[in-house]
């Protein structure tokens, strides 16, 4: 797949004229793979804010005992946290993508810091060296949905239970 990547990313020989252009993107490649990493930074914080938000909600309901709502809040929190873990794993895919084409350029370039960090790291084979943050990040969207899931299950047999005792 490397050399199918290469023949769409490289078009032509690298000569004293596009030496300046291919540094310039290269610069432009390593950006977009930080920018990627800084949104997923802002969705995380957006997204954890709303499911602090729907827990106090729940624990507000909860205290007051207005239970008749509450499945369809814990409902909005599964698919939220559903929906926090596909964009980590997309960004994670995406970023992924970015650095195996910083990679490929770096193979022309004097100094290739992230290669030799990837090396460094044990190119991610070794958890003692190296264990990705997304591995830790994607935890938390489960551990939501988890809360979520027990609420709502407990949420739904209160609402059942009368139905069923009612017709028996």
């Amino acid at each position: 797949m490397s050399n199918k990547i290469e023949e769409n990313l490289f078009n032509g020989d690298l000569t004293e004229e596009n030496k300046q252009q291919y540094f310039e993107i290269y610069k432009l490649t390593v950006e977009m793979a930080d920018r990627i990493s800084s949104r997923r930074q802002t969705a995380n914080s957006f997204f954890l804010s709303i499911n602090t938000a729907i827990m106090a909600f729940v624990g507000y309901f909860k205290a007051f005992n207005e239970i008749s709502y509450l499945w369809l809040i814990c409902l909005a929190g599964l698919i939220i946290s559903f929906m926090w873990f596909s964009y980590i794993k997309a960004s994670k895919q995406l970023n992924t993508g970015k650095f195996k084409i910083i990679h490929l350029i770096e193979k022309n370039l004097i100094l290739r810091p992230y290669d030799a960090e990837w090396i460094a790291l044990g190119k991610g084979k070794n958890k003692k060296l190296y264990k990705p943050f997304s591995d830790i990040e994607t935890i938390i969207p489960w551990v939501f949905f988890g809360l979520n899931a027990i609420v709502l299950v407990i949420q739904l047999c209160k609402l059942i239970r009368p139905l069923i005792c009612h017709c028996i």
